[in-house]
């Protein structure tokens, strides 16, 4: 287990709110950094989000911040300011997802640390006090366009930008603790959410007719879809390579397709030829047919039935509070405390 703990004795103040910057802080919690959350008196709203009907904290928040200590303080108390400005000094990474502010007082109380303001669309700019959720970012990085089924735009879910400005940051902050072992200075991080979803989008910034239901990853091909069985189900064909697709369509009887496989797109009447018909057979019969045949086939699962997966369940993927750290570490899964700690005082935090 300690092989795993990459992060031990590296202490995370985490002053951010609903999932981006819990879930960027969660994911050095789970390789051991010790990660303090702290929460102004009437908790994270994350906490009443989908919240069980028993009052107990919402799983999704509890799933966000598995591993942390929770401590709750009024910053407009001088007494709880006092408190934050004694765990700052003693922190070596402070993530926050306020709007611009002041950043002096946070380098004279620690020169060494590692602070990271993850805000909605950065600290400079027109934007920067801006207000905004993860739809407005997604929409003017034009995510939306790219997804649906090419009539109209449509939302992404869950939410895309809150998980790729989580991922920054992440990122960003380890990057940074190596920077400081090499020069011992602390680091400034300024992450945009808007930046990190506009990141993500360099297929349709550099490549046209990139938006949905155009493009050979957009829904445009044949050979790269989802399809409906007769009994309302979906898989999924990802036959980029021409082997795959041949494969695909020997089982089919359709070896006409074969040579059509990358006609100008969208490939309306292919796609409709393909759709009609898988359209003839439930998915069970689909999976029968497919499911041993090198063509990057997969049925298109709901939540529930994910947990089921015999992949999944080799690699240990699932548990009851939801996905487990997303890889192997020396062969082993990564243990990760579910657990949430709240800490009485500010001097609990501090001392121990």
């Amino acid at each position: 287990m300690t092989r795993q703990r990459f992060l031990a004795g590296i202490r995370v103040l985490d002053l951010s709110q609903y999932i981006p910057g819990p879930l960027a802080t969660r994911q050095l919690a789970d390789l051991g950094a010790d990660v303090i959350k702290i929460e102004p008196p009437q908790g994270d709203p994350m906490r009443r989000f989908m919240q069980a009907g028993d009052g107990a904290p919402s799983p999704v928040y509890q799933h966000l911040n598995r591993g942390k200590r929770i401590l709750k303080l009024d910053l407009k108390s001088t007494k709880h300011q006092q408190c934050l400005e004694k765990l700052i000094i003693d922190a070596d990474i402070l993530l926050e997802s306020y709007r611009p502010g002041a950043r002096d007082i946070l380098n004279k109380l620690n020169p060494r640390l590692i602070h990271c303001s993850l805000s909605g669309y950065g600290q400079t700019g027109p934007y920067r006090g801006r207000a905004g959720h993860d739809l407005n970012y997604a929409a003017l990085a034009g995510i939306p366009h790219c997804n649906g089924n090419g009539e109209q735009p449509a939302m992404v879910f869950p939410p895309l930008v809150d998980h790729a400005g989580a991922m920054q940051a992440s990122v960003a902050m380890l990057a940074a603790l190596q920077g400081r072992h090499n020069s011992g200075e602390g680091t400034w991080l300024d992450i945009s959410l808007f930046e990190s979803g506009l990141s993500w989008q360099y297929l349709p910034l550099l490549v046209d007719g990139m938006e949905a239901g155009q493009s050979l990853l957009s829904g445009g091909a044949a050979c790269y879809n989802l399809y409906q069985c007769a009994d309302g189900k979906y898989f999924s064909l990802g036959a980029i390579e021409t082997h795959f697709w041949e494969n695909f369509c020997e089982v089919l009887e359709r070896p006409d397709w074969v040579a059509r496989q990358y006609e100008s797109m969208p490939q309306a009447e292919l796609l409709a030829e393909v759709t009609e018909l898988i359209q003839r057979q439930p998915l069970a019969y689909w999976q029968q047919r497919l499911d041993q045949i090198d063509c990057c086939f997969e049925a298109l699962l709901h939540a529930d039935d994910i947990g089921q997966h015999p992949q999944v369940q080799a690699r240990q993927s699932l548990s009851k509070s939801g996905p487990g750290y997303p890889g192997w570490i020396n062969q082993a899964t990564v243990t990760v405390d579910e657990n949430l700690i709240s800490i009485a005082s500010a001097e609990d935090a501090i001392w121990k």
